[in-house]
């Protein structure tokens, strides 16, 4: 993760979360409270009829404004693929048009998708999941993530639409009304989750689910020398590597969570010693795959995924009657010396 771009900086008041916390923020302690900047401006003239004209910078957001807008509303998504690094993305001519050319522009906002915000024309209504809770550059920019930023957004959609086409008002209720409901059992699935497993430890090759983890009240035992690389964008130092090898090989942690759009040898160690291990690896991408069709069902999917694992394992500790016996008693020399050898093949990089 380009983390010089992503977390950098640490917010107030949220120094009894986990160890991670001087890190990245924690949304299990909450979003900072301040006065958020108002994130759509209403001077732009509304139009006289429907549909209205939406550019969306991501497709976590662009189908959450679908949804939200349903018929009344054309949304064109111009970043969707999880093939791509979303920090690096850089824009073409007609992505650009596109946004200057919208009546509505969605945008996540706290700098990871700045080519989109200062691309807006003069009078463009942009709704920002950033603004909607206070976040700013420098915070964890994955707030799709946060349960927080996902309602404060379909609120906020609602109302920018509402404004835009008042005639349609009742309509973009309806919907809201509809993808509370999705939302709200969403939710109460992760309750569900965390009455069973509250505090169970995982740990995370990069911070991308962060606040997921953190609504379903995981605790986070990612060691902090090697988050610390992380953040600061470049691969973790040997010493900082070989703590995080003994935390997997300690048999302590049921989960690894690894993002497959960003690349890195000390990541590709881990997930491989991870395996070796018998932990599960959760796989999540920052940008909604392509055969998921709504924001609270792709992340829906995520919780069952983890669920599962979790209670597998769960399951498998409770049958076993000499948990101490297993193989991750021991270190895993092979995967220790693969992951040390990637290390100093890729030595840690400054923040750009």
């Amino acid at each position: 993760m380009k983390a010089g771009k992503l977390v950098g900086r640490v917010i107030a008041g949220i120094a009894a979360c986990a160890a991670i916390a001087l890190v990245i923020p924690l949304s299990a302690c909450g979003f900072p409270h301040r006065t958020p900047t108002p994130s759509a401006s209403t001077s732009a003239a509304a139009p006289a009829k429907g549909p209205i004209n939406v550019v969306a910078s991501v497709n976590q957001w662009g189908v959450l404004a679908e949804q939200i807008g349903g018929t009344d509303v054309n949304v064109t998504t111009i970043l969707s693929s999880t093939a791509v690094d979303a920090h690096d993305f850089e824009p073409k001519t007609s992505d650009i048009a596109a946004i200057q050319k919208a009546q509505v522009v969605v945008t996540n906002g706290a700098g990871y998708d700045t080519w989109a915000t200062k691309s807006l024309a003069k009078g463009t209504i942009n709704v920002s999941a950033a603004a909607t809770v206070g976040a700013i550059n420098g915070d964890n920019p994955h707030l799709w993530f946060s349960k927080d930023a996902r309602n404060a957004m379909a609120t906020e959609l609602a109302d920018v639409f509402s404004k835009a086409l008042p005639a349609k008002k009742k309509s973009f209720d309806k919907h809201l009304k509809a993808w509370r409901q999705q939302e709200d059992a969403l939710e109460d699935d992760m309750a569900a989750f965390a009455k069973r497993h509250k505090n169970t430890p995982y740990a995370a090759t990069e911070a991308v689910a962060y606040y997921l983890m953190s609504d379903m009240q995981f605790k986070d035992v990612t060691p902090d020398g090697y988050a610390q690389a992380v953040a600061s964008g470049g691969e973790a130092a040997p010493a900082d590597l070989q703590a995080f090898q003994r935390l997997l090989d300690s048999g302590n942690v049921p989960l690894l969570v690894n993002n497959p759009q960003e690349h890195s040898d000390s990541a590709a160690a881990l997930t491989k010693m991870a395996a070796k291990n018998k932990i599960a690896v959760i796989n999540i991408t920052e940008q909604m795959p392509s055969d998921q069709r709504s924001l609270t069902g792709w992340i829906s999917s995520l919780v069952s995924d983890i669920a599962e694992a979790v209670d597998t394992d769960t399951d498998s500790a409770a049958a076993s009657p000499s948990p101490s016996s297993s193989s991750s008693a021991s270190p895993s020399d092979d995967a220790s010396a693969s992951a040390t050898d990637a290390a100093t093949a890729s030595p840690s990089a400054s923040s750009d």
